[in-house]
């Protein structure tokens, strides 16, 4: 025994099936908390890779076993408990997708973020490979906010297709802007030679995309970012992990040097539930075949605990 299950055991913890020893609900119309965690090995698969990120909730929830003993305890990145005020989150545990029914997916998936927003819950989407927000941005469809998305990636997704696929993990921001509750769109962590074309990233720019690469964010911070985001806004975030750096989360089909750090990203989260409301979340990408040691489970799941802790604060204000 190694790592986070060493300590947590040391500190008491025992095995849980949920992510940090969460309480976990079964029937979402009496959903209560604000958070509700929703985990999926994937949505809209290729045929070359199929759910290549299978296993990716279960491999964060694993690392996140060794906190169940200590959600009382002193989050340092936080400055207090996880949850200050009590646990305000749930663990509705993997949904049941499967690889040969890209549209029932689909549709399971968005049902199920609309039901967690009926409630007033804050959706956690844990996967998985990158197709996963793209139907849970539009469970936001009809509900009278527009949504500005920031989107913390290496890669830009605003391919059309890619072999005939439309709704694929490449093309995420592109189905998004196609959205009509949809307004800006901003892409932090770009770097490196991805599936990115140059009309494709002519398209984002003409739509109205703000791209800050990971270069700029190493050379001038986080700062220029935050002042794109509106005040007051419903921001969905859309974390892709490799948008960190491959020394600290090596779990991602293509390590790219130059990466963000863990601070940039959790500050950059932070900073803009300062000024606009999280009314969403996914963290995806998470490939365990090329995790090493864990290291990059703890590192997912530590920054997980960090967000929920940043909504949890942002809703008890």
């Amino acid at each position: 025994m190694t790592g986070n299950k060493a300590l947590g055991t040391m500190f008491g913890a025992t095995g849980v099936s949920t992510f940090m020893g969460l309480p976990g609900c079964d029937d979402l119309s009496q959903l209560q908390a604000r958070i509700a965690l929703i985990g999926a090995d994937g949505c809209t698969p290729y045929p070359s890779v199929g759910f290549y990120c299978a296993g990716g909730p279960a491999a964060i929830r694993g690392a996140g076993a060794a906190y169940a003993a200590n959600l009382t305890h002193m989050n340092f990145d936080l400055g207090g408990p996880v949850f200050p005020h009590g646990v305000t989150a749930v663990d509705l545990g993997d949904l049941p997708v499967a690889e040969g029914d890209a549209a029932g997916n689909r549709a399971l998936l968005q049902s199920t973020v609309a039901k967690v927003l009926d409630r007033g819950a804050v959706p956690f989407l844990l996967g998985g490979d990158d197709s996963l927000p793209i139907p849970m941005l539009q469970a936001f469809a009809g509900r009278g906010r527009e949504l500005t998305i920031l989107q913390i990636d290496a890669h830009i997704d605003w391919r059309d297709d890619v072999g005939g696929e439309r709704l694929g993990l490449s093309s995420t921001m592109r189905r998004a802007s196609e959205m009509d509750h949809v307004g800006q769109i901003i892409q932090v962590g770009q770097r490196g030679i991805g599936s990115a074309r140059p009309g494709d990233v002519a398209d984002a720019l003409a739509y109205g995309v703000t791209f800050v690469p990971a270069g700029e964010v190493a050379r001038a911070g986080i700062g220029p970012v935050v002042d794109l985001v509106p005040k007051g806004a419903d921001v969905v975030v859309c974390l892709d992990l490799d948008a960190l750096d491959p020394a600290v989360m090596p779990a991602v089909i293509g390590r790219t040097a130059g990466g963000m750090s863990y601070w940039q990203v959790l500050d950059l989260i932070s900073a803009v539930a300062s000024k606009a409301r999280i009314a969403a979340f996914d963290m995806v990408e998470f490939m365990p075949d090329r995790d090493i040691d864990g290291q990059g489970a703890a590192v997912a799941a530590q920054l997980l605990a960090g967000v929920m802790g940043i909504v949890a604060r942002q809703d008890a204000g």
